[in-house]
């Protein structure tokens, strides 16, 4: 789930503006367009959706991605990979900044914590010298933190040696014995400057296997529940995102949509990401397992008479994906999608982040044909707004705040030619609660009244400076003009 800035929301609702609202989707019994829900925090987790998840983990403030920085007390001086790569870990900055922040991982099998800082030992003129020449971690890239009540760690290989200041400034890997607490150089000041990825290599990482197995079969197996489909099917959803495997009940189509991809897409909690980077692009394996799942997804659901849409790629980072790779992906997916059904709604999301929301528009795209005034056509790509929700950042907001608000979203994102859908489901933060928001009767799905959809446009877009807009426009296809 990605924050949308003005900018952002300006265009978003440019461009359903110039969509071609009498257009119907095929495929959904009757309904002309997509009225959906994501399944947000069920079979991709999002901590801050259920923050109980993480409770009982041991140490939970040093998950995976947990960033660290780390003074010496005897120098009182900070550690530092200056530059990043290539020299000495150095122990001589007066304060902390980026070559002095660090990212853990969380070892399954100990119950300290392991720091994979992309340093190395390595033998230096007799001594254990740490440098930073290491891209990926392994053994000699793993540390053991042991702390204490007061933030003091000491740090140790999986030798036992422990790590010391030396007298020269550097990081060695050479401190006698066992240190203890005192003001000695193999003591350290850790301070946590950031624990923001609660995802599923988190939980899984923090819990360890068979603890990490019960807690997710207890949740999933109780977190959306069959009851849930007949209240959906009762207040005019026709839609459930992130769902492969289920029947469609009470006559709901499906959007199945790959939310995580190996080394992830985006580098937040959402696509799984261990320590926040964005490695999928850089690695031909990780795209090629991506397409692997997109085959063996429409393989196996791409006839059944629930599924409407796959959607290959969820919210691709625009500072970490550039657009070749990106069009080079979807012009594959699309292919194998359409070599198992030629009905299922290909979604191609456009990159979040610093992006031209045109920019898939005027991209060569292998099969596909469309410009942005192919969005007028009845031929042309669909628009959707896959992500939106009823909340906002005025502080104190009223209830008829909300109501006006959420009807003025659904009043100008039911004009959308595909349709939306609400993240999510079930959350913790109420207004972000599709059952809650209709349960309390802040959302009204049901015979809205027939506003002017102008004046509304015009009321979002001119309260930019005053919330987030959590929405996206996603680009749907499904019969497209093929070369």
């Amino acid at each position: 789930m990605e924050f949308v800035f003005c900018r952002w929301v300006l265009l978003a609702f440019l461009l359903i503006f110039r969509a071609h609202s009498a257009l119907a989707v095929d495929g959904l019994n009757g309904d002309t367009k997509v009225r959906g829900v994501n399944l947000g925090g069920w079979l991709v987790l999002e901590g801050w959706i259920k923050p109980s998840l993480f409770d009982g983990i041991p140490n939970g403030d040093m998950l995976d991605g947990t960033q660290v920085q780390f003074k010496s007390v005897s120098l009182n001086k900070y550690v530092s990979a200056q530059d990043g790569e290539g020299q000495s870990v150095s122990i001589d900055r007066d304060g902390p900044s980026s070559w002095e922040t660090f990212r853990n991982c969380i070892c399954l099998m100990i119950v300290v914590e392991i720091i994979h800082a992309a340093v190395s030992v390595v033998a230096v003129m007799e001594r254990a010298s740490v440098t930073a020449t290491s891209e990926s971690p392994s053994s000699t890239e793993t540390f053991h933190i042991e702390r204490n009540n007061n933030n003091r760690v000491h740090i140790k290989l999986s030798s036992g040696t422990y790590l010391q200041a030396s007298s020269g400034n550097e990081l060695t890997a050479d401190y006698p014995g066992v240190p203890g607490w005192d003001d000695n150089a193999a003591t350290f000041e850790m301070t946590i400057v950031a624990n923001t990825l609660h995802g599923d290599y988190q939980l899984a990482n923090g819990y360890g296997h068979d603890k990490a197995k019960e807690v997710l079969s207890k949740h999933r197996s109780s977190y959306i529940r069959p009851e849930d489909f007949q209240f959906l099917s009762e207040h005019g959803i026709n839609t459930m995102m992130h769902s492969p495997g289920h029947d469609g009940p009470y006559n709901m189509k499906c959007i199945i949509d790959l939310h995580a991809d190996p080394g992830s897409q985006n580098g937040m909690e959402h696509s799984s990401s261990r320590d926040g980077s964005t490695d999928w692009p850089t690695s031909q394996a990780y795209i090629s397992q991506s397409l692997d799942v997109i085959e063996f997804l429409a393989s196996r659901y791409g006839n059944h008479p629930a599924l409407l849409g796959i959607e290959l790629l969820n919210e691709p980072s625009a500072s970490g994906i550039s657009l070749d790779i990106l069009v080079s992906y979807y012009s594959k997916g699309y292919q194998i999608v359409r070599n198992h059904s030629s009905t299922a709604y290909v979604i191609m999301c456009q990159r979040i982040g610093n992006a031209d929301p045109l920019e898939l528009y005027h991209a060569n795209i292998d099969k596909l044909k469309w410009n942005p005034e192919s969005l007028n056509a009845a031929n042309g790509p669909l628009v959707f707004i896959g992500e939106w929700v009823n909340e906002w950042s005025v502080a104190n907001g009223s209830r008829m705040d909300y109501e006006e608000f959420g009807r003025a979203q659904l009043d100008v994102y039911d004009t959308a030619s595909f349709g939306w859908a609400y993240w999510t489901l079930k959350n913790d933060r109420n207004h972000w609660d599709l059952e809650w928001n209709i349960k309390n009767d802040y959302l009204q799905l049901g015979g809205l009244p027939n506003k002017q959809i102008q004046s509304y446009f015009w009321l979002l877009v001119s309260s930019c400076s005053y919330f987030l807009l959590a929405a996206d426009i996603v680009i749907y296809h499904a019969k497209a003009s093929l070369i």
